[in-house]
């Protein structure tokens, strides 16, 4: 893969603190952000919850680790501050000479955000995201101290003596599968980032003009599609384990895309569409796939460009030369949407 695919912002995902030990965390998260460059990525998403380390930290090693690719660090408004927020985008930007992108979040999983305190209902913490992001962005654009009444939060001629750099602001992304993060979308003017339906059943920008719009999908293409679906299953095995711990998992989310999700039905493996739900039913990734040939998957890929997702979020790859392979999938959209 490279930067031939210049219309689409690719970014990959930073494996998990959770996923690795402590004395190679650091060293395998470097390396990701070392494939994911050379991949033509244009950033990488950083996960965070109460099981995780620090995003911000760990956005500080992949920094220093490459030359140009943007950490996409997830901020989850329970844990800090919007003022400490775009403190941490300015000190990065002032130390480093590099951007960073922000993908908002409203929270999921509801025993997380109850031991910290907070029980604030699904939709009103999209309310709250919009609020917390129009106080970094204005923050972050300087143009004074900044007094802010709303709902959830207030500041009182706020300011930050850190400065960003002029051109470093942040690409915002927010997750758009529910009606509130549609809206909190189209507020904030950020990235709608969807956990997709198979393409034919998506919605698209003529459903929501003048709004960028992506999706989160792991992709497994191969020459044939035999060897997908082999690599597939090896890589996720269908385990009573993991549907056990998928339901439990849901039992205890009031997120709409988890729901959606889970309410559709997983397509044959090796059937004529390359969408499945394996890895998302048995809890090995929150996203779905697209397995099959290069060409299967690349049909699927150009369907949803063809419905306006020009950002594009891959799911962790287990090594570099799986970035070739899925360069090829994108290869064979890029045929089909030029055809």
């Amino acid at each position: 893969m490279s930067a031939r695919h210049g219309s689409i912002q690719l970014y990959s995902t930073c494996p998990q603190s959770k996923d690795v030990g402590p004395a190679d965390y650091l060293r395998t998260v470097a390396e990701h952000a070392r494939w994911s460059e050379a991949a033509g990525c244009a950033g990488m998403l950083v996960y965070t919850d109460n099981g995780l380390v620090d995003p911000w930290l760990v956005a500080q090693t992949v920094l220093t680790g490459t030359e140009r690719l943007m950490p996409l660090v997830a901020v989850q408004p329970v844990y800090m501050h919007p003022y400490t927020a775009a403190k941490m985008v300015a000190s990065l930007g002032f130390l480093h000479g590099r951007r960073v992108a922000l993908n908002m979040l409203a929270g999921g999983f509801i025993n997380d955000l109850l031991a910290l305190g907070d029980a604030t209902p699904h939709d009103a913490r999209y309310e709250r995201t919009v609020e917390y992001t129009r106080i970094i962005r204005a923050l972050l654009e300087g143009s004074g101290a900044v007094t802010f009444e709303g709902k959830h939060y207030r500041t009182d001629k706020l300011s930050m003596a850190v400065r960003l750099p002029a051109g470093l602001q942040p690409e915002i992304l927010i997750s758009g599968s529910s009606e509130a993060g549609m809206q909190a979308a189209q507020a904030i003017g950020a990235t709608a980032i969807r956990y997709p339906k198979p393409a034919e059943e998506e919605v698209g920008a003529a459903d929501f003009p003048d709004m960028p719009l992506g999706i989160r999908v792991g992709i497994v293409a191969r020459p044939s599609v035999e060897e997908a679906w082999r690599v597939a299953h090896e890589r996720f095995p269908a385990t009573r384990q993991g549907a056990v711990m998928h339901r439990v998992a849901m039992s205890v989310s009031d997120s709409v895309w988890h729901r959606e999700l889970s309410s559709l039905n997983d397509q044959p493996d090796g059937g004529e569409s390359p969408y499945w739900l394996g890895p998302f039913h048995h809890y090995k990734t929150f996203c779905p796939y697209l397995v099959g040939s290069y060409q299967a998957v690349g049909r699927e890929l150009a369907r949803y460009l063809s419905k306006g997702y020009r950002t594009v979020i891959l799911d962790i790859a287990p090594d570099e030369a799986e970035y070739e392979h899925i360069g090829a999938a994108f290869d064979a959209a890029a045929l089909v949407e030029a055809a």
